[in-house]
């Protein structure tokens, strides 16, 4: 079936000489992974590699059979150019990092709107703001809302994060919990807007340590959940 939507690159991997293996998140079909042949070699070909930078959002028509097997794509075309999110270095280091954690959570073969809407409406935010220390720990926080896992924080006034449960408790009686820096830096999060996250002061430790919480609670909630190794990169920035 020849279908024409929007994409966001989630990875994109050298396949034999020439060829790449590209896995988007489609507007209209969830994941897509396409077999691009010779794309690495031709000089004349529509589809040119730098179209599939991590979290670029394109314009795709596309062959998909729903087999469950690689599908082929036609054409593609930059949806939403970005300014900055693929030449400032800070802003690199998240896109690396935050397109893998992405292709690590989002497995649907199917559309959903919404959180395809929450992923380009926050990645153009990034692309056009410069305070983006604590993007990172708000988009993931967020996304768990989409992903069906959000923490409950009605009572976010305790001491303790379960892991497992995803609340805020007065106590360690139901195993695993947290209660260090890294819990109070995370509840900074909570009834905040996007457009707030500059006004969150975290030293860069406390920040790592929200961060690694957010990571762990994924660990627990996640099917398959691997450990991003982007995350040393990031550190280092």
């Amino acid at each position: 079936m020849i279908v024409a939507t929007k994409a966001i690159v989630f990875s994109a991997l050298k396949y034999s000489e020439a060829d790449l293996i590209v896995c988007c998140f489609t507007e209209t079909a969830g994941i897509k992974t396409y077999l691009l042949r010779n794309v690495l070699k031709s000089k004349k070909g529509a589809l040119k590699p730098s179209l599939f930078q991590p979290l670029t959002q394109l314009e795709v028509v596309a062959n998909h059979k729903n087999k469950g097997s690689l599908e082929y794509l036609k054409e593609a075309k930059i949806f939403h150019p970005y300014k900055t999110l693929h030449t400032d270095n800070i802003k690199t280091g998240l896109v690396m990092f935050l397109s893998e954690m992405l292709k690590n959570c989002i497995k649907e073969e199917e559309a959903n709107v919404d959180l395809y809407n929450y992923i380009t409406s926050t990645l153009n935010w990034l692309d056009e703001n410069d305070e983006v220390a604590n993007f990172h720990i708000f988009f993931l926080l967020k996304l768990s809302a989409h992903l069906g896992f959000y923490p409950d924080a009605s009572e976010i006034q305790h001491q303790y994060f379960n892991l497992v449960e995803g609340n805020f408790q007065s106590s360690d009686a139901y195993a695993p919990c947290i209660k260090d820096e890294a819990v109070e830096g995370l509840k900074l999060f909570f009834d905040i807007k996007l457009n707030e996250i500059g006004q969150i002061k975290l030293s860069k430790k406390t920040r790592l340590e929200s961060l690694n919480l957010l990571l762990t609670y994924y660990k627990f909630h996640v099917h398959g959940y691997q450990h991003p190794k982007s995350l040393s990169v990031l550190i280092q920035l």
